[in-house]
C-alpha cells in the first residue's frame, strides 16, 4: 500500500501469525519530555517482547507511515521539533508535505488496521471535556474506536475530562468497555473515578475470547481494555485533583483551547505536583504494555 512501510520483524510476525502490539508515538514527541520520553519508548518494546509479542511503534517519516520504527527513529522523534501531532484529519497533509508526524490514539488505530494489528497499547485515551455542552470539544479518539477494528489497552481516561460523559458517549456508539482486574473505570492517574465499567476480565484469555467474539459478529469498532495505574505508581487523589482544577484555571485565564489544551494541562499537572504526574506516567503505560502482549499472544492463541 502506497504511503505504508512495514517493519521486517513486524512484517514476518504479521505472516506468521504472531501476536504484534502497537504502540503510539505522540507519547514521544509531546506526551514526554527527553530523554524519559525515548527512553520509555525503547523500554516498552522490551517489555511487549519480554511478553512473548513483537512491537509495532507507529509514527510518519517524511511522509511515510511507518508500522515498527528503529531505535535511531525514536530518538529523532524525541527530540525533533517539527514533528506534528497527527489525527485522522491531518494524515492527508502530513503525508502530502513529506513530513513527520507523532501518532495519537486515534492516528494510530488507523495506521494499526492498515497493517492488520488487533491491539494497540497507550497510556490513556481522549474523551469528553469538560464543558463539553458548551464547546463541543470530544477527542477524535471515541469516533475511531467506534469505527475502527483495533482494541486499545489503557489506564482509563485522565481526569482532566469528564469521565462520566467520555463513558456515556462510549456506550451510545457501541464500544465495549472492559475493567482489567477491576470493577471501577480507573482514572489515569488513580485507580477510581467512580464509575463501573461494563464487564471485568481477570486473565487474558478472558479479553482475548471476547475480542474473538465481537469480530466473528462482524461487528465494526474497537473495544476499550481499561487497566489501572499499578497501585505503587498511583498519585494521592487530592492531589492530582487539585493540580487538576489549578491547570483548569490557569488554561482558562489564558484561553487555551483545543488541540493545545491536553499538552498544557499536562505540562502544568506535572510542574505543580513536582514531577509525579510523570512517574506515574510511566508506571501506568509499562503496566498497559505488558497486559496488552498478553492479550495479544492469548488471542493469537484462539
Amino acid at each position: 500500500m502506497e504511503h505504508l512501510s512495514i517493519k521486517k520483524e513486524v512484517k514476518d510476525a504479521l505472516k506468521a501469525g504472531k501476536a504484534v502490539v502497537a504502540l503510539e508515538s505522540t507519547i514521544i514527541a509531546h506526551g514526554m519530555p527527553y530523554p524519559e520520553n525515548v527512553e520509555t519508548a525503547l523500554e516498552l518494546e522490551d517489555i511487549i517482547r519480554n511478553e512473548g509479542a513483537i512491537p509495532a511503534t507507529i509514527a510518519i517519516i517524511n511522509g511515510e507511515i511507518k508500522i515498527g520504527l528503529t531505535e535511531a527513529e525514536i530518538k529523532m522523534l524525541g527530540q525533533a521539533k517539527n514533528v506534528r501531532k497527527v489525527s485522522r484529519r491531518d494524515y492527508p497533509v502530513v503525508l502530502a508535505e513529506k513530513g513527520h508526524g507523532a501518532t495519537t490514539v486515534a492516528g494510530t488505530m488507523i495506521a494499526a488496521s492498515l497493517a492488520g494489528i488487533k491491539i494497540f497499547v497507550t497510556g490513556g485515551i481522549g474523551g469528553v471535556h469538560r464543558g463539553a455542552a458548551e464547546t463541543f470539544d470530544i477527542s477524535a479518539d471515541l469516533q475511531e474506536l467506534n469505527q475502527t477494528d483495533v482494541v486499545v489497552v489503557s489506564a482509563g481516561v485522565k481526569s482532566i475530562l469528564d469521565i462520566g460523559l467520555t463513558l456515556e458517549r462510549l456506550e451510545t456508539l457501541g464500544v465495549p468497555v472492559l475493567g482489567y482486574q477491576t470493577d471501577e473505570f480507573p482514572a489515569f492517574y488513580t485507580r477510581q473515578s467512580g464509575f463501573a465499567v461494563d464487564k471485568r476480565v481477570d486473565r487474558p484469555a478472558t479479553a482475548a475470547a471476547i475480542i474473538k467474539a465481537k469480530y466473528q459478529l462482524g461487528l465494526s469498532g474497537g473495544i476499550l481494555i481499561a487497566n489501572p495505574v499499578p497501585h505503587a505508581a498511583e498519585i494521592d487523589p487530592e492531589l492530582i485533583d487539585a493540580a487538576i482544577q489549578s491547570a483548569l484555571s490557569l488554561a482558562t485565564k489564558k484561553n487555551v483551547s483545543g488541540k493545545k489544551l491536553t499538552p498544557f494541562l499536562l505540562d502544568k499537572i506535572k510542574e505543580i505536583t513536582k514531577g509525579k504526574s510523570l512517574t506515574t506516567n510511566i508506571g501506568l503505560v509499562r503496566h498497559n504494555a505488558k497486559v496488552g502482549a498478553q492479550i495479544a499472544v492469548a488471542l493469537t492463541a484462539i
